[in-house]
């Protein structure tokens, strides 16, 4: 006897993923079958990576897979546990206290990425009594760990302190009460570097702000990490604001070159997201191999400045010669590079005919980026060459004039 047959309760689902297919905004997954790197092998066809996040190069580095080999060696594939049963070991702690001495801070928890450090942070120091406030592009994991949390929260115009300023003030004014009872914590919280854009926050007058107003400033620095500041330590040391920034989010997973997130700031705050944070309370703690090569990483970042040079060299080379094509770059100030087409459809077919000329840029399309602000993001590493460069660019050139998107 035959099973009967039953509606599928899913089948809209079938309706939603047509209706992306016929506005040209489903992204199929691509297959590498290569090492990350500037040049890897995609859906079976080798071809140059500028949409890679490894800014530095890190990920292919012969120390840091020495790293993982001998952590794998000595503490086996996995931890095990959660970091608070049996999960936490001896490169666990030694990557956090290296982390806190990197970023200058008094201690450091690692997350499992900064997807988690945001979520688990936010919703752990704020509550009803506290106000979050928001740079209106923020980064999805701040959305969602604001979601998370039981604080109101208002937004302020991107990257704008006169705005930021206005809607603070008009907060504090109203108070958690409506007549103006204070609240317990006012946390502003923005990028450091901005993904899609490649923007730098105006971190000198955020923090002018904050300090009028008594608030604590939250920066997430995924993309500034390894990128901007002495060493690469991110957007508080690009402007020298050491100890006038709260907290400090961290990503492992790009320039750093593995996988994970971390939260710089006070012992005080380490211990209570220790107490508190739901992903680190029930998330298991990173494997051996991945704590160590982060371990290696940081250090290497210090030891071999000259990869944070290269990454600027090629980035300046990148930028000028693709707004010498013609192409607007917007208002990018870092690697994050976009080549703004404005049409999705355009800008899809415009990655697409770049692939089949051996060049990997990600489109991102609505609702990513606004209707007629898709682009292709672009990020050059350290360990581009010229000639990959070279070869990038031209293939710009032909599938800019191909397109009409250039002309001339």
């Amino acid at each position: 006897m035959g099973i009967p047959s039953r509606p599928d309760p899913l089948a809209f689902l079938g309706d939603e993923l047509g209706a992306l297919r016929e506005r040209h905004l489903y992204r199929p997954l691509r297959v590498m079958s290569s090492a990350q790197g500037p040049i890897v092998s995609l859906d079976g066809r080798q071809v140059i990576s500028l949409s890679s996040n490894d800014y530095l190069g890190l990920t292919h580095h012969p120390r840091m897979k020495r790293a993982a080999i001998e952590a794998v060696e000595r503490f086996g594939a996995g931890s095990g546990a959660v970091r608070t049963i049996a999960g936490t070991m001896t490169l666990h702690e030694e990557l956090e206290a290296e982390l806190a001495r990197f970023k200058h801070t008094r201690a450091v928890l690692t997350f499992q990425s900064g997807f988690t450090a945001n979520t688990g942070v936010i919703p752990t120091i704020t509550g009803e009594t506290d106000l979050i406030v928001s740079d209106e592009l923020n980064h999805a994991s701040i959305i969602d760990g604001m979601r998370l949390s039981k604080a109101p929260r208002v937004v302020y115009k991107h990257a704008d302190p006169a705005s930021l300023r206005e809607v603070l003030a008009e907060a504090v004014r109203r108070g958690r009460d409506g007549q103006g009872e204070p609240y317990r914590l006012i946390l502003i919280a923005t990028d450091g570097v901005f993904s899609m854009d490649g923007d730098i926050a105006p971190l000198p007058a955020i923090v002018e702000v904050a300090e009028e107003y008594g608030a604590a400033v939250f920066v997430d620095d995924a993309h500034a990490s390894g990128v901007l500041g002495k060493d690469g330590r991110g957007s508080v040391s690009h402007f020298g604001l050491e100890g006038r920034v709260a907290i400090q989010v961290g990503t492992l997973s790009k320039a750093v070159g593995v996988l994970g997130g971390y939260v710089a700031g006070s012992q005080s705050l380490r211990d209570i997201l220790i107490q508190r944070a739901r992903p680190f309370l029930f998330s298991t703690s990173h494997p051996p191999a991945v704590a160590a090569a982060c371990l290696e990483a940081i250090r290497i970042m210090q030891e071999e400045p000259e990869l944070i040079e290269r990454l600027w060299a090629n980035t300046r080379r990148f930028k000028a010669e693709l707004s010498r094509l013609g192409f607007d770059t917007g208002r990018s100030e870092t690697p994050i590079t976009p080549v703004i087409l404005g049409d999705s459809e355009t800008t899809i077919r415009f990655s697409n005919r770049l692939f089949e000329e051996g060049v990997f840029g990600t489109s991102v399309v609505f609702p990513t980026v606004a209707l007629d602000r898709a682009r292709i993001r672009t990020i050059v590493t350290a360990a581009h060459t010229d000639e990959m460069l070279d070869q990038a660019l031209a293939a710009f050139d032909r599938v800019g004039h191909e397109l009409g998107v250039i002309r001339g």
